[in-house]
């Protein structure tokens, strides 16, 4: 099985790419995937969270791109518009150094007609929510019936975020000799009714989050709740200096108010809530890549699809409702091979909740109380 970059029989313009990236070793899925894509096969892939799925499906898409074609070749469908984003930046450092590369992102929230004069310059992949590109579809501002591969990112998501039947309209206007592939963190009936309805023959791939491919993470749980929860969170991000951190909170509200305190205390921080303009996101987002303020305090549903690199901590600041969003909030840290942490605060009273969290994610955890000089002192959950 081929392991590095280098050994690929892939464009000379994208390894020279992929090493200013810094990527040398492919992931367990990068090493699964590339070549049953690049052989033309199509793909249905279950991974964790932070496990590298963007290269996996982004280098074969862009490899077997041809710009002299004039029409868009490849689509790739992801559930918000920060995934949307991310995808596109990624797969534009991989086709920067092949001649007449082009790739747009279409998503809700931003006018049209900046995604129309970009359409207009016959891109060769457009990446997009499923609502939006379906707009442009039907008012024609993008074609899709030649389209040669497809991509669903984070399929599970996407298809239980309610998108089920706007991919299957998606799906329906595609040639059917098109290679298709789905990318997800889990398997669920609508992943599957979805690939037996659409795809031929898939391969299917299966990265188990075992030590080598699960993020290096540490997990504490501390007991604190009223005032003790925002003065522990204080002086944890105070002591420990994390150069970029995220907080988790439940509600709009929550994150506002946090926020409000953490800058009272003299601590760098926004909120990221979906009450909130798509434009304001974007720069909230722009301006946290850029170390521009260091602790990003958000909602799940606001936070879903962001991809940022180097989150040195997560904090659970309140229990989340699902378990699986816990497995979503500790996995933006320890990413890519890097060590991560996170902390989860708890009362008394949603000890049993957390201990059944903690059960369904299957990570080791440390229950701590902090001590007056910060160092922690292990106890019993």
């Amino acid at each position: 099985m081929i392991t590095n970059y280098s050994e690929l029989p892939i464009r000379e313009e994208m390894k020279k790419a992929i090493a200013e990236m810094d990527f040398t070793e492919m992931t367990e899925i990068q090493q699964k995937a590339i070549p049953e894509l690049l052989a033309g096969k199509e793909v249905i892939a279950k991974a964790p969270t932070g496990t590298g799925k963007t290269c996996a499906f982004g280098v074969p898409m862009v490899e077997r791109i041809r710009p002299e074609k004039g029409y868009v070749q490849g689509v790739i469908l992801c559930p918000t518009r920060e995934l949307c984003l991310q995808i596109t930046e990624e797969l534009q450092k991989l086709g920067k150094y092949i001649p007449g590369f082009s790739i747009v992102a279409v998503y809700g929230g931003q006018s049209m007609q900046p995604q129309i004069n970009a359409l207009k310059k016959n891109p060769q992949i457009v990446v997009a929510t499923p609502g939006r590109l379906m707009d442009h579809m039907r008012r024609r501002n993008v074609a899709i019936d030649r389209t040669e591969m497809i991509v669903l990112d984070e399929a599970d998501e996407m298809l239980d975020m309610g998108f089920y039947q706007d991919v299957r309209w998606i799906l329906d206007r595609v040639p059917r000799t098109k290679q298709m592939s789905m990318f997800s963190a889990t398997i669920s009936r609508e992943v599957m009714d979805i690939g037996w309805l659409y795809q031929l023959d898939p391969v299917e791939l299966v990265v188990e989050p075992v030590a080598e491919s699960k993020p290096r993470i540490t997990q504490y749980c501390i007991k604190c709740s009223g005032r003790e929860r925002i003065e522990t969170l204080i002086g944890l991000l105070k002591r420990e200096e994390y150069r970029r951190s995220m907080v988790f909170c439940n509600t709009k509200y929550g994150t506002v108010s946090l926020v409000t305190h953490l800058e009272k205390a003299g601590l760098r921080a926004k909120c990221l809530n979906g009450d909130m303009e798509q434009a304001a996101r974007n720069r909230i987002m722009a301006a946290y890549r850029n170390n521009e303020f260091d602790v990003l305090v958000a909602t799940d549903v606001a936070a879903r699809g962001i991809d940022v690199e180097q989150v040195d901590a997560a904090f659970n600041y309140e229990i989340p409702n699902e378990n699986e969003y816990y497995l979503h909030r500790i996995g933006r840290t320890g990413r890519a091979g890097r060590e991560g942490v996170s902390f989860v605060f708890y009362s008394e009273n949603e000890r049993p909740r957390l201990k059944t969290i903690l059960k369904y994610s299957g990570n080791s955890y440390h229950p701590v109380q902090v001590n007056a000089d910060g160092s922690f002192t292990e106890c019993e959950l």
